[in-house]
């Protein structure tokens, strides 16, 4: 590789590495202040980088902010992608660890702010806020029907949307994140026996 192109990557990487690093800091940004009363200067400011240097990466406020709730829920929806599809690993430890990062990782304090954020700005995110969700669910419904002996494989979807609705349900009762785990488990739990059945 030639040294002009070796620094070209170099750049390419250094840009990338930056935008990674202000589309974090913005997401908590938006999530502590709230959409409406953040600034791009508040984002900059906390982002240690000049306001020209913030729009020469993001032309607005409103992509900044879809960039950053996209980038963040892609990072979820892949790491809990990647557990799901574990199968050296039993699928109740699956579920578990993947409902704890897909929902879980979303209770306590800054992470409640962030859910709000969120779920309240469905005109800024426009299909977003369904599509991930929907993309979760699908990969949620492949373990279960893997799972599944061949003959109660059409429960996989409905047992995906219970086990989410029952997510949701302990998401905005339990108060952390261990909370949330321990009652996760005892959902699971109470769906495993319907796995346990010869596979004929």
């Amino acid at each position: 590789m030639s040294v002009s192109r070796a620094a070209e990557v170099a750049g390419e990487q250094s840009e990338g590495g930056r935008r990674k690093h202000v589309l974090k800091v913005a997401l908590h940004t938006f999530a502590r202040y709230g959409y409406r009363k953040t600034s791009m200067d508040d984002v900059a400011r906390a982002a240690d980088i000049s306001r020209p240097g913030l729009y020469f990466l993001f032309s607005s406020k409103e992509n900044l902010f879809r960039d950053a709730v996209i980038d963040a829920l892609d990072g979820d929806l892949d790491i809990a992608g990647r557990v799901l599809r574990d199968t050296e690993r039993p699928l109740r430890d699956r579920l578990i660890e993947a409902f704890d990062l897909w929902t879980g990782r979303y209770i306590g304090s800054m992470a409640t702010e962030l859910a709000v954020l969120i779920d309240t700005s469905p005109a800024l995110l426009g299909p977003i806020v369904a599509a991930y969700p929907q993309r979760f669910a699908e990969m949620l419904t492949h373990a279960l029907e893997d799972a599944l002996p061949p003959r109660r494989r059409g429960l996989a979807e409905d047992m995906a949307r219970t086990l989410r609705s029952t997510a949701a349900g302990i998401k905005y009762e339990a108060t952390t994140r261990a909370e949330f785990g321990e009652r996760m488990t005892i959902a699971i739990d109470l769906f495993l026996p319907a796995l346990r059945t010869d596979k004929r």
